[in-house]
């Protein structure tokens, strides 16, 4: 069996080492001011960044929005033009737009009429 080692001798806190730990308080609140300050500029980033994202991102799916609506009534139209270009009597109103007149019919022109006969139809503006 060997002997026990001895113990350490107590520590014993010099003046001067707790002068230099005071003293080096106030480099540890700056670095800590400037690391909260970076924080604060980091975060105010990220906020300013999150608002522009939500604007840019509303007016986006507005203009989307507004769009497909566009889309919608585009097709809506397209869609009646298709149904109404098998109506005999659309198509007779088509024709009679164009000038074009009944077989058993008489033409009768107005030294005041039009040159071009759209004024006499409604026109309808396909997409």
């Amino acid at each position: 069996m060997t002997a026990p080692e001895p113990s350490p001798p107590p520590v014993r806190r010099d003046w001067r080492a707790f002068w230099r730990q005071v003293q080096r308080l106030p480099v540890t609140l700056m670095l800590a001011s400037v690391l909260a300050g970076l924080g604060i500029v980091q975060l105010t980033f990220q906020l300013g960044n999150l608002v522009y994202r939500s604007v840019t991102w509303s007016g986006e799916t507005r203009q989307t929005q507004q769009r497909i609506r566009d889309l919608e009534r585009d097709l809506r139209v397209l869609r009646e033009a298709e149904q109404a270009a098998f109506d005999p009597a659309y198509l007779e109103i088509l024709a009679r737009c164009q000038g074009f007149v009944g077989a058993e019919e008489k033409v009768v022109v107005s030294p005041r009429a039009p040159d071009t006969p759209s004024e006499n139809c409604n026109t309808l503006r396909l997409p």
